[in-house]
């Protein structure tokens, strides 16, 4: 049990800035921390749903307002960890330089135009995106669900995908977690979440869950193609914009069903 409150804490001290107990990076200490991943989520969206639609609902506020609040939510809860692989891995991506100089790019810590311009265009959709699912009981019900079920599949993706380099933070989690378990936990989680999704809502969540599939699917096939296997970047590049994707899907899914 003590490796497991360890693996708890270590998740959240890796993947989070709530402040949590200190931990020893040691192998035992990583064992399960993989399966906690998704409750950084679980963080994320419960502050998504008190200020979405309890905050939404009863406090005379400007929508737009709102929608800044929503956006930036991930990022305080985070300290912006995925955002600095998504943009990372949008300099990388766009260099198209061959493999071995992409894998450079992933680790250089300056920010290229490249970077900047997906930073901007990624948080405008997260905008509009909100903006147009305020007021939406359903949808940000499932939404909030989404945080914890892209972790899910991120960490799928840590333990599952081949690693591009053997020296990176991934293959370092890899080495040192649980596999069989950390996978099976992640897996059983996803699917809890998608009968949960559908729950709220049938025909949307069954779109929020299939969109997060299809992203991950994408995700393993542009990892393989243009890096040779994932890393730390990677895994938080798909994170985004597996949220992202399906804060617009659940976003315009809204004015059909509604």
């Amino acid at each position: 049990m003590k490796s497991v409150w360890n693996s708890f804490k270590a998740a959240f001290a890796m993947f989070s800035k709530i402040p949590t107990p200190m931990v020893d990076w040691n192998k035992e200490n990583m064992k399960y921390m993989m399966c906690f991943f998704p409750f950084v989520g679980t963080a994320i969206g419960i502050l998504t749903w008190l200020v979405g639609y309890v905050l939404g609902s009863h406090v005379q506020m400007e929508p737009f307002f709102l929608a800044v609040i929503l956006t930036v939510i991930p990022v305080f809860v985070t300290g912006g960890i995925h955002v600095d692989g998504l943009l990372d891995t949008s300099d990388a991506l766009s260099s198209w330089q061959e493999r071995t100089r992409r894998l450079e790019i992933l680790k250089d810590s300056h920010a290229g135009a490249f970077a900047i311009i997906t930073a901007c265009v990624y948080f405008i959709l997260w905008l509009g995106a909100w903006r147009q699912l305020l007021g939406d009981h359903d949808g940000i019900c499932i939404m909030s669900i989404g945080f914890m079920m892209s972790r899910c599949l991120s960490g799928i993706g840590v333990i599952i995908f081949p690693k591009a380099r053997t020296d990176g933070t991934v293959a370092e989690f890899s080495r040192n977690a649980s596999e069989i378990v950390a996978r099976n936990v992640l897996a059983m989680m996803f699917a809890a979440l998608a009968v949960l999704m559908i729950w709220i809502n049938p025909v949307r969540g069954v779109l929020a869950a299939g969109t997060a599939l299809l992203v991950f699917w994408w995700y393993h096939h542009m990892a393989m193609k243009y890096f040779g296997g994932t890393t730390g970047d990677l895994s938080g590049f798909f994170l985004c914009i597996c949220e992202v994707v399906m804060a617009l899907v659940l976003g315009v899914s809204g004015i059909v069903v509604l």
